[in-house]
């Protein structure tokens, strides 16, 4: 039979006291209270808990096995209490936060240091992987804040637009679009190796429903599951590829890319934060989107359904 642990107080702070009285003042409660709660706990168990004589209570036998568990019972009871506190406050706890891997990578270390600058006592973890990882783990209630590339269609999440963010066209510099003056024909991609990232990835699908669109098929095609070994591979004069311009500064800083513009061709997408309905956001959560969210809010879209997004042209 499960403890009935409201009663296993009163009976616990009846022996911690000694007295009926005391505990009753202890707890803020009425004696007649506490006389009727242990009473019932007896009741329930089938045993009597308490020896009562003029000079106070002592446990029985079976009082004094149950008194052995309740300083741990109430310890843990205590513990928990202690860590939903933390939970509710921006002095301590943990904020778990999953995020694309191109949003991980280029976009979040700037509001990670600001938000670790403003908050030291929240311990952060920063979860990367594809978009549809990232939205499972935002149903399975492992992270507190989701951040993807691309748009999911699911009952269980809602999405707002959070950030524009431009797709570009990549080339080593050696290849011969590096050297045009004026803007490419979209159609010449199809000559190309494109290098993009695997099934999955927001990038991936929003690159090809781009392409797909403008009815451009590259004939051959390298599939690989890392925008950092894109960028490389490209360097090096393997393919072409298109992926977020906030991810190649670092090589067009260094000359080993160069940004191809496209005639007629302009690759913009939508970057969503993803949340559960009626999930309740612990502070850190939201102060850390607070944080990131732009001034003005953006579209949502609502078991899969777009309100209103920038579609590629």
């Amino acid at each position: 039979m499960p403890l009935n642990l409201h009663l296993f107080r009163l009976f616990a702070t009846v022996v911690r006291t000694g007295s009926f009285s005391r505990a009753a003042d202890a707890l803020s409660v009425s004696q007649p209270s506490i006389s009727k709660g242990v009473r019932d706990f007896e009741l329930q168990l089938g045993c009597r808990l308490l020896d009562r004589t003029s000079k106070g209570v002592t446990p029985t036998r079976e009082g004094a096995a149950l008194m052995r568990h309740a300083d741990i019972l109430f310890a843990a009871e205590r513990s928990a209490e202690e860590e939903l506190r933390a939970l509710r406050s921006l002095d301590s706890g943990s904020l778990r936060i999953g995020a694309s891997t191109t949003i991980a990578t280029y976009l979040l270390p700037d509001f990670l240091g600001a938000f670790h600058t403003a908050y030291p006592g929240i311990d952060l973890q920063l979860i990367s992987a594809n978009t549809r990882d990232i939205a499972d783990l935002m149903l399975r209630h492992e992270i507190e804040v989701a951040l993807v590339e691309g748009p999911v269609d699911d009952d269980g999440l809602e999405s707002e637009a959070w950030q524009t963010d431009v797709m570009e066209l990549i080339v080593g510099p050696g290849h011969p679009f590096a050297s045009a003056k004026e803007p490419i024909n979209p159609m010449d991609i199809a000559g190309e190796v494109l290098i993009f990232r695997e099934a999955g990835s927001g990038s991936r699908e929003v690159v090809m429903q781009a392409l797909a669109h403008h009815n451009i098929q590259p004939a051959k095609s390298f599939e690989i599951g890392s925008t950092e070994a894109i960028k490389q591979l490209v360097a090096a004069g393997l393919g072409v590829s298109i992926v977020s311009r906030a991810s190649v500064k670092d090589q067009l800083a260094l000359n080993r890319l160069k940004i191809v513009p496209m005639r007629g061709l302009r690759i913009e997408r939508t970057l969503w934060k993803l949340s559960v309905p009626g999930r309740i956001h612990i502070p850190a959560a939201t102060a850390f989107e607070d944080l990131i969210s732009p001034p003005s809010k953006g579209a949502r879209r609502s078991n899969g359904q777009l309100a209103t997004a920038h579609q590629p042209k």
